[in-house]
């Protein structure tokens, strides 16, 4: 077993590089965690908002809802919430993810650091509720056994999705 270490005093500290996810990943992340229309989804680090949109767009989820530190960055997705009609089904809050209760999640998407989900793992554990899944792009959760590993090309890279189960 893999020892923890609650870091959420350090979360403001951490950071991690906007790397838009392809939207070719974005739909296996979505399809691995079987997101429907009872879902709620939390995109963790959610930058632009794609997959926010993309889970109520494409897969008819019941709420999504994207944290972004970055101001310019939740400027860019909440406009493009307006843009799209979304509003009521999307949201992005302006604010840090280790704050956030996530307890109302049925699935939570992360493309973090390894690091950064081993800070989160604690928080996860203790929020989210039994039949909960967790979809991570490129990037384990230390201390956690994936349901399913599966691998998808954006057609220039392979790209690596983990499926957890809580």
């Amino acid at each position: 077993m893999v020892e923890t270490t609650d870091y959420t005093q350090y979360s403001r500290k951490v950071l991690v590089p906007y790397v838009p996810t392809p939207e070719v990943v974005i739909d296996r992340m979505l399809q691995l965690a079987n997101a429907g229309s009872e879902d709620i989804v939390y995109d963790l680090g959610c930058g632009d908002g794609r997959i926010v949109f993309q889970a109520v767009t494409k897969y008819g989820v019941k709420k999504a809802v994207g944290i972004e530190i970055r101001d310019d960055l939740v400027k860019v997705a909440r406009s493009k919430i307006s843009e799209l009609n979304m509003d009521g089904k999307a949201y992005i809050l302006h604010g840090d993810m280790f704050d956030v209760d996530l307890s109302e999640a049925t699935i939570v998407t992360l493309f973090l650091l390894t690091s950064v989900n081993n800070m989160l793992r604690p928080k996860l554990e203790r929020e989210l509720r039994n039949g909960s899944r967790v979809v991570s792009h490129e990037f384990e959760i230390p201390g956690w056994v994936p349901s399913k590993v599966d691998v998808c090309s954006d057609g220039y890279l392979k790209h690596k999705v983990y499926l957890y189960r809580r």
